[in-house]
């Protein structure tokens, strides 16, 4: 799988296809107010080129949880075979107004009350357990624990190392995507990768925890 937003140019959603990369997931929104341009008009393309087609969210603190769960899926439209996905990190660009762990969690409860289905969670090991990030020492203000209804998610682990962490919340249950590197293009490959992902600039790579049957179930599910 990829994942990209309106920063990333595509040619041609064939030849990411061919690319032997089965889904895309597409930033929908941000916040309560910002829509990605890009994301309507790119799922055609992408569906018509037999791609699994998700969007995510990008959390942020400037409103309620359940506030930006109605605006991401009013602009995403999901499908019954639509992933859906909450990006929970740090707000660079506005460090204040990075999303709490209340308004994720709430969040995820009108996805749910919505659709039937829980989102996934993209989130860091470290931000996730609650820790300082070692550069800019931000950190989620709370560890994220098994009995949040975060932690009934599905992980999307974002881990740029041999093997992924995987949070306190998620230990007994593990990853089910793993981001495991970003911005890849022709001239910074992905480690261990011989080939790139053709048809666009560039993109982040994930892996599913399983086989082509098992990420047909979990994209519809989420689980």
């Amino acid at each position: 799988m990829i994942d990209i937003s309106r920063f990333v140019t595509v040619s041609d959603f064939r030849l990411v296809r061919q690319s032997n990369i089965l889904g895309v997931i597409h930033k929908a929104t941000e916040g309560g107010d910002y829509v990605d341009p890009t994301c309507a008009p790119r799922r055609p393309q992408a569906e018509a080129a037999g791609l699994l087609w998700g969007t995510y969210h990008f959390g942020t603190g400037q409103m309620s949880g359940a506030q930006q769960a109605a605006f991401y899926l009013s602009v995403s439209r999901p499908g019954p075979k639509t992933l859906l996905a909450l990006d929970l990190e740090a707000n660079e660009n506005r460090t204040r107004n990075s999303m709490r762990l209340d308004q994720a969690e709430a969040f995820v409860r009108a996805v749910a009350e919505a659709t039937g289905r829980l989102p996934i969670v993209y989130v860091h090991p470290t931000w996730a357990n609650g820790d300082p990030l070692p550069n800019s020492g931000l950190s989620l203000g709370a560890r994220i624990t098994p009995d949040s209804i975060l932690a009934r998610c599905g992980l999307w682990v974002a881990d740029y190392h041999d093997s992924p962490e995987i949070p306190f919340a998620w230990e007994a249950k593990g990853w089910r995507l793993w981001q495991y590197a970003g911005d890849e293009s022709a001239g910074r490959p992905a480690y261990g990768q011989t080939s790139i992902v053709k048809g666009v600039t560039h993109c982040d790579r994930n892996l599913f925890n399983g086989d082509a049957a098992g990420l047909q179930q979990f994209w519809g599910s989420g689980a």
